[in-house]
């Protein structure tokens, strides 16, 4: 009998990790694992996505088609990996999930994955909502609050998200750095608040806090307003973060320059397209740009800096 052969991201793994990357999925546009999988991939990590959704195009447009995945379905394409000694991965990676059944089945698959590496990184995005209004049922609050939060090892918030979590709102950045700090006390050791407007100002927000106990490394970084709307941008951001700050576990700083960026190169690019196209890119939400921008996702010079908080 044929000897089976060795999986070669188990045996030879990248220098940077394996991902099982749990978000939704459009056949159009690059919005959840689309807008994740490709830009991880150019990063050296070897990426698994499981399809939590599979729409024909994003729902921002005037209709969509397509499937959901239930809780059911996703525990079983977990046993359909374990049965087959599949499930080791150094990354967990969530965003978008529409239901608290679904959402408390990927609780059951970070238990799971953790079991086989204790050292799992699970990096998670707590899509809920944006500039005040939620767009998920409103049980997964209570739900990412009490059972997701403790879990993460990082966690990407928006501005809304990060108030819905921490009960606090958030109107300068002195809130911003004290919700980071309420919720490392929950769980995870990296916080980073992905878009805050204070002031009129654009910020992202990052805390670490690298021993129990101890005060968090604090910082911000300026972000220009680009006057476009775009469709995948946080998915992009954390999945960035999560590539870069295991490139520099110890910095996150320079993770999330590195992460802003790429980000704002994809999203100049886009916009020069668009224009190019004939089209004005203020009417109307943008597909990003991706594919185009290998160059600044694999080496983007850092034109933004972290300013550190005392």
């Amino acid at each position: 009998m044929a000897r089976r052969p060795p999986v070669l991201s188990l045996v030879l793994p990248s220098e940077t990790g394996r991902v099982l990357s749990i978000q939704s999925h459009t056949v159009q546009g690059y919005v959840g694992n689309k807008s994740a999988v490709f830009p991880l991939q150019l990063l050296g990590y070897d990426v698994d996505p499981i399809n939590s959704v599979q729409f024909s195009n994003h729902t921002g447009y005037p209709t969509f088609k397509g499937q959901v995945l239930n809780g059911d379905q996703l525990w079983d394409l977990i046993e359909g990996l374990g049965d087959n000694d599949l499930l080791y991965y150094t990354h967990l990676l969530t965003g978008y999930i529409g239901s608290a059944s679904f959402l408390s089945t990927v609780l059951k698959v970070v238990d799971r994955l953790r079991s086989i590496n204790p050292n799992l990184v699970y990096v998670c995005d707590p899509v809920m909502g944006d500039e005040g209004k939620l767009y998920v049922p409103q049980d997964l609050v209570s739900l990412y609050r009490e059972k997701v939060v403790p879990v993460a090892s990082m966690l990407t918030p928006n501005q809304f998200e990060a108030e819905l979590l921490t009960g606090i709102r958030i109107a300068s950045e002195k809130n911003g750095l004290e919700a980071c700090n309420i919720l490392h006390a929950v769980g995870p050791t990296k916080v980073v608040i992905t878009s805050m407007v204070v002031q009129d100002k654009l910020l992202l927000i990052g805390s670490h806090q690298k021993g129990k106990g101890q005060a968090p490394e604090q910082f911000k970084i300026v972000i220009p307003k680009i006057p476009a709307y775009f469709s995948g941008t946080g998915d992009l951001t954390t999945a960035l973060l999560l590539g870069w700050s295991n490139k520099y576990p110890d910095d996150l700083e320079t993770a999330a320059e590195l992460a802003v960026s790429s980000l704002q190169a994809v999203l100049r690019r886009t916009v020069a397209d668009y224009e190019k196209a004939g089209f004005n890119p203020q009417t109307s939400s943008l597909e990003i740009r991706l594919v185009q921008s290998q160059e600044d996702i694999r080496n983007p010079p850092i034109k933004y800096k972290a300013e550190k908080f005392n």
